[in-house]
């Protein structure tokens, strides 16, 4: 019970709170004290310091499944579009132990995880790539052929062996980027799975291609994430449906439709993009294969350099020079309403599949603010969030604003809040929930990144607390924040 007398070390006062979870939405304060929210009360709350939230939106922060931005500045852009945590859980890293003792080491703006690399523990056993190495090896990586290859039994032992240790360690599930490596034998989906549910985590997988992209594939994608899943009773998280389902996404969300209906658990995510983003080496950016998609090679923009690529002879050319460099695919037309569809499928959280920057004058001191030119990225990075808010609830009046906020916050914390006791406390708007929460001004949040400027950040985020300490104050990035705090099993 709390009086009147009792006072909070923060109190956001007088906002439009919105705590998607039980419903509640009203006019309110929020008590704030040691990183928890100790109170939602609709009369006045006294606090050493105060938040004036009038005519703004108070919400639980954003939560972003799906980050390959793990670094100080993409964090820094993920904060000013509302995001209190993000976790890398699609490519996922090995060893988790040492990414979470870097990533404490450094200090991070916002709440990080990881779940472990099923690629990585391949790349590693079969192509010899670092552990140690940097953050990005993953992506420099998908182009050489090598860990792609069938493994011998070994081998497969030895690449379980990364996994099982790093379950042990404190991932969050498996990542799995089974589009990645698409003619291997679908056995080994199968024992990856196994070993997910039996750890009780899910598996965040980027599914093969379908067969309408490629007739050659062993299983099509969706089919096999629906078949594994009511096989093993594994949780499957079908990452970013929109981009590897293209204009086929009825069939896939109807076929994941009919699988819950059986009692399979098939979470989806998307992100409000026609474009994705990914090394050129990547299997599926062939010349052949991106033909059978419909999709030519001036699809393709190199994110350092701009180039667009010209035909499959270039393209040929520049996966065999620098396989790891990025490029964004444009894949299809944002006002194609397949898009929309993947993003109002039911259940589906919005999330970003947000890539680490490319920088074009070398990597500046990690602390740097504002960000110095060079420094480019696909606008997902920084603007995801806000503009799934922007086109499904303001400007189209798909989602109510709550049911909006809920695809940013609740449903992201429900996808591992089962077996990661962390998550239950995020997401939500209330006692006993942890303090990362969003003040935005609903008439004004919207992106700004584009595809020229990827890393232009946000409008209408004024305040970004995580675990009670500001990261964004009025507006603007607080420069010495680091208040992220690590999410593990």
């Amino acid at each position: 019970m709390t009086s009147s007398q009792d006072s909070f070390a923060l109190v956001i006062r007088g906002g439009r709170v919105l705590d998607p979870e039980s419903g509640f939405d009203a006019v309110a304060d929020v008590g704030i004290t040691g990183g928890t929210v100790s109170v939602v009360s609709a009369t006045p709350l006294r606090g050493e310091r105060t938040i004036d939230a009038t005519g703004l939106v108070v919400a639980p922060g954003f939560v972003d499944l799906h980050s390959h931005g793990q670094a100080i500045p993409e964090q820094r852009l993920q904060a000013l579009d509302g995001v209190t945590t993000a976790l890398e859980l699609e490519a996922g890293i090995t060893p988790v132990g040492a990414a979470y003792a870097r990533a404490a080491a450094e200090g991070r703006p916002i709440n990080y995880g990881y779940s472990t690399s099923w690629a990585l523990a391949r790349m590693a056993v079969l192509a010899g790539a670092p552990l140690e190495g940097p953050p990005d090896t993953v992506l420099t990586h998908l182009g050489v052929p090598a860990w792609r290859a069938e493994a011998s039994a070994a081998e497969r032992a030895r690449i379980f062996e990364h996994l099982s240790r790093d379950l042990a360690d404190g991932a969050l599930g498996i990542g799995v980027l089974a589009g990645y490596a698409p003619h291997l034998d679908p056995a080994e989906f199968v024992a990856v799975a196994e070993l997910a549910a039996e750890a009780g985590l899910p598996a965040f997988t980027h599914a093969r291609p379908l067969v309408e992209a490629d007739p050659e594939v062993p299983v099509d994608g969706a089919e096999e994430i629906a078949r594994v899943a009511g096989q093993t009773g594994v949780h499957l998280h079908y990452c970013h449906v929109n981009s590897t389902s293209g204009r086929q996404v009825d069939r896939v969300l109807g076929l994941v439709e009919r699988c819950r209906m059986e009692g399979a658990e098939v979470t989806t995510e998307a992100y409000p993009y026609g474009a994705g983003s990914t090394a050129i080496g990547a299997a599926f950016l062939a010349p052949e294969f991106l033909a059978r998609q419909g999709i030519r090679p001036d699809s393709l923009v190199l994110v350092g350099t701009g180039e667009r690529i010209a035909d499959a002879a270039r393209l040929a050319e520049v996966r065999a020079s620098t396989p790891g460099a990025l490029a964004l695919l444009h894949f299809l037309d944002e006002d194609d309403p397949a898009l929309e569809r993947a993003l109002l499928f039911e259940g589906t959280a919005i999330a970003s599949d947000a890539m680490p920057l490319t920088w074009t004058d070398g990597r500046p001191d990690p602390l740097t603010w504002p960000l110095p030119p060079g420094a480019l990225g696909h606008p997902r990075g920084a603007g995801t969030f806000s503009r799934a808010i922007r086109r499904l609830h303001r400007e189209s009046g798909k989602l109510t604003l709550s049911e909006a906020v809920a695809r940013c916050s609740l449903l992201p914390a429900q996808v591992l809040d089962e077996a990661v006791p962390a998550l239950r406390r995020k997401g939500r708007l209330r006692a006993g929930s942890d303090a990362d929460v969003v003040v935005f001004d609903p008439a004004r949040i919207a992106d700004q990144a584009s595809y020229v400027d990827g890393t232009r950040p946000s409008v209408g985020i004024e305040h970004v607390l995580v675990s009670g300490t500001a990261v964004v104050c009025a507006g603007s990035l607080v420069p010495d924040a680091l208040p992220g705090k690590p999410v593990r099993a």
